[in-house]
């Protein structure tokens, strides 16, 4: 097995986005030590690793919640900033979480464009326009029961129907990448099918993403790539198909 990984992309190419050097302290614990992380376009990387390898403070770093003590970050080769969530947007960066950071109360409509609201010519929000789109995107971005009426209201939804919204809003957004935290562990078998085969159309159009994942057996279905974690530092970087899932428990598991 190759430890190091060769991009399958055309060596001209750039990544969307680079990760150089980065490193994260609290305290005496060193959360993310000199990592170095990319993601290609259309790619879909697999971050794993067991609890405290450090995948959610790189989560976070992506996402520009956290911002690192060192490091650099690039995009299609360009040095740019990331030091919070609004840079992370302006990258082109999404994340969805477990929770998918919706409200509840609010109907789906309006979550999708939460924080992103349309206005008249007045100013006030434009409701039908945001309901039109919504139920566009739902109709085109989505294939999940259900999900067939934007005035919805969210609370009401399932594990599953949640995410879907979450992936929907991000696709209308035109995101560059995509990043999964966790989003299959609460989800029944379907639900879960749904959210891969939502990966596999986004890596069909051109967006990146990163999956993070307990479950190697998922991450084998869609990812391209792996990058291994163990106390904040990356172990292994390797395309999928030139490691086993037995070789991958075994990698995660002795650290």
């Amino acid at each position: 097995m190759k430890m190091t990984a060769v991009s399958k992309s055309e060596p001209s190419r750039l990544p969307i986005l680079e990760m150089r050097g980065i490193t994260k302290t609290y305290g005496s614990h060193r959360a993310l030590d000199d990592v170095a992380f990319h993601v290609m376009s259309g790619e879909v990387v697999g971050l794993l690793g067991d609890n405290g390898a450090g995948k959610s403070t790189l989560v976070k770093t992506l996402s520009g919640v956290v911002r690192p003590d060192d490091g650099e970050v690039y995009q299609d080769g360009v040095r740019v900033r990331l030091a919070n969530h609004a840079d992370a947007e302006a990258l082109g960066i999404e994340t969805i979480y477990q929770d998918c950071a919706l409200v509840g109360a609010m109907s789906i409509y309006r979550n999708m464009f939460l924080g992103r609201e349309e206005t008249n010519r007045f100013g006030f929000l434009d409701r039908d326009a945001m309901r039109r789109k919504a139920q566009t995107i739902l109709e085109s971005a989505v294939e999940i029961s259900g999900l067939d009426d934007p005035e919805k209201v969210v609370a009401a939804l399932s594990g599953g129907q949640k995410q879907a919204v979450a992936i929907a809003r991000a696709v209308h957004f035109r995101k560059r990448m995509v990043v999964f935290d966790e989003p299959t562990s609460a989800l029944s078998v379907r639900e879960t099918e749904n959210v891969l085969a939502s990966i596999v159309r986004l890596r069909g159009e051109g967006i990146s993403s990163v999956f993070v994942t307990h479950n190697l057996y998922h991450a084998k279905q869609v990812c391209d790539r792996f990058v291994v974690m163990a106390r904040g530092r990356k172990i292994l970087d390797t395309p999928s198909d030139e490691v086993s899932l037995d070789e991958l428990t075994r990698i995660i598991v002795s650290r």
